[in-house]
């Protein structure tokens, strides 16, 4: 995106990679409720795990540099200065799984299908490109539009390739769990909604021996089973029957792993750290609604959370406070406003103060405005958030706020956020390295009015607007980070959320079977470089 590739034409392998890893080996993973889909571009359904081992890209993306595309499908392309056009030339030994070259035929029907029948993000993106042109068999173009900005062209080479002679015929949201004809590292072996799904590894996969994939795919067989709930996967791996298991729950990292493989050193635990943006978990305000139109009930709110206590008495203190929507990386605003200091008391008069403000006085022990109680929901998506908003409840009750803490089944509570529906949400936003124009759709006035856009909290401003549309429109590094320092600050002075908090490390625990490569990326553990030690093979028991 910026600045020179970090790998150049002599390179073999990535820094992050083993090129000696061993094939061969079978892993088990969780997925949890149930998909109805293997097509992971469609609106409809809810996709199957692990459907990016099945589908390459035009150009493939690695982990150890912010934003740089690399050569798979296309093996090289043409930009010119102002990115006005990008022009893909396709590597000659491109295939897809029954032996077919892909073609320029196979990008245009791609290009023309994602962009009309996509998810909202590609359709956005793709529906800049003014003019798509089939040059030769193997030679694709694309000229933009004036709405393009510098990242374009970037997202465009992660566009995934589908097979034109496949999918004529077939309707692309409805044939969800038939097995298209793909190109990727692996295949799909068996698909069994609501159970789970099978990928065995293509053994003359045409890209293995690229840059981007030496030292990747190295497992024979990965599987999916699918648990109710995270808590059954959990007991699933204690057992041996999950090979890996990522752990989102500090409070079960730190207490949950005592069991005889644990201990034994069998299942190993470890922390890796990265430089990545973290998720900005958080209590979200819709400040479509009142009373969080008012920007001194939501100070008020954020004053009013205890994040030491909620870290030392939930996640035994594994958790750093959240302080920025670009948590654990250089995007940070240096001079962002700070949480709230753990002082309880002074919090409190100070959010009595800005409530008495903003003519929430006290009666009867509630608070009230023209007779109107200071009450509100908080929608949620997951069992282990409740103890988070419980805490939160009681805290706000003491204050005077009534608040009721709703626990929504996965269908329900997705519906209710896309349309914006509640007063607040336990909920996250993520940006990558190299943020661009998803901030658009997180931040902006358009954003706000339109549903499923991410703007989950209805920011409208103008100045936070013109810095979201910058973004992508740095010409440097140094100007990217500069642009999103500032829509930090800002979106922090608008108090937009009660920031919640993040590790700064993959908690990952596995059975010794499993090895990984010494080096962890600046984006974190990459599962695809794991491999199975094929002199422990058969002992995860």
């Amino acid at each position: 995106m910026h600045g020179k590739a970090k790998y150049g034409p002599e390179a073999k392998h990535l820094d992050y990679a083993n090129p000696d890893a061993p094939k061969g080996g079978s892993v088990t993973m969780a997925g949890l409720g149930t998909y109805d889909s293997v097509n992971p571009y469609s609106l409809k359904g809810k996709s199957a795990e692990g459907l990016n081992l099945v589908y390459d890209r035009l150009m493939a993306r690695v982990w150890d540099e912010p934003f740089t595309m690399y050569p798979l499908i296309a093996e090289k392309v043409d930009v010119p200065e102002d990115r006005s056009a990008i022009t893909f030339y396709l590597n000659s030994k491109a295939r897809f799984h029954d032996g077919s070259p892909i073609t320029a035929d196979d990008v245009v029907f791609s290009f023309e299908t994602l962009r009309d029948h996509g998810r909202p993000n590609m359709r956005r993106v793709y529906k800049i490109v003014s003019e798509v042109k089939k040059l030769d068999e193997r030679t694709v173009q694309f000229k933009l539009g004036p709405d393009r900005d510098r990242e374009t062209i970037m997202i465009l080479a992660m566009m995934p390739v589908l097979s034109k002679t496949w999918w004529s015929g077939r309707n692309f949201d409805e044939s969800a769990l038939e097995k298209p004809l793909l190109s990727g590292p692996y295949k799909i072996a068996e698909v069994d909604p609501g159970r789970r799904i099978v990928y065995e590894r293509v053994p003359d996969y045409w890209a293995k021996d690229l840059l981007p994939n030496v030292g990747h795919f190295n497992i024979d067989r990965i599987v999916y089973d699918y648990y109710r709930d995270d808590t059954v996967a959990f007991e699933a791996f204690k057992a041996g029957n999950l090979s890996l298991r990522r752990e989102w729950d500090a409070g079960k990292w730190a207490g949950g792993y005592n069991f005889p493989a644990a201990r034994d050193g069998r299942v190993a635990m470890d922390e890796l750290p990265h430089g990545r943006p973290e998720k900005v978990r958080s209590f979200i305000f819709n400040t479509r609604r009142a009373p969080f139109d008012d920007i001194r009930v939501r100070q008020a709110l954020n004053l009013l959370f205890d994040f030491d206590w909620m870290n030392k008495n939930i996640f035994h203190g594994q958790y750093k406070h959240i302080n920025s929507y670009f948590p654990n990386s250089e995007l940070a605003a240096p001079d962002a406003p700070p949480p709230p200091p753990n002082d309880p008391r002074t919090n409190m008069r100070k959010a009595n103060v800005l409530l008495d403000a903003a003519g929430w006085t006290v009666v009867k022990g509630w608070r009230k405005k023209d007779g109107k109680p200071l009450a509100f929901e908080i929608i949620l998506s997951a069992p282990e958030d409740e103890k988070i908003a419980l805490q939160f409840k009681n805290a706000l009750q003491k204050i005077g706020v009534d608040i009721q803490v709703r626990l929504l089944d996965s269908a329900q509570y997705i519906r209710r956020l896309n349309e914006y529906d509640y007063d607040m949400t336990l909920y996250y936003w993520l940006s990558t390295l190299s943020p661009g124009t998803e901030q658009v759709l997180y931040w902006t006035c358009e954003a706000a009015k339109e549903p499923a856009r991410f703007n989950y909290a209805g920011v409208c401003d103008s100045e936070i607007d013109a810095l979201a549309h910058q973004v992508a429109q740095a010409k440097d590094r140094a100007e990217l980070v500069s642009t999103v320092q500032k829509l930090d600050k800002k979106l922090l002075e608008g108090t937009y959320m009660i920031p919640l908090y993040y590790a700064g490390v993959d908690d990952v625990a596995y059975w010794k079977p499993l090895r990984r490569p010494e080096q962890t990326p600046l984006y974190g553990m990459v599962q695809e470089t794991w491999w199975i030690d094929p002199t422990e093979a058969g002992k995860q028991h």
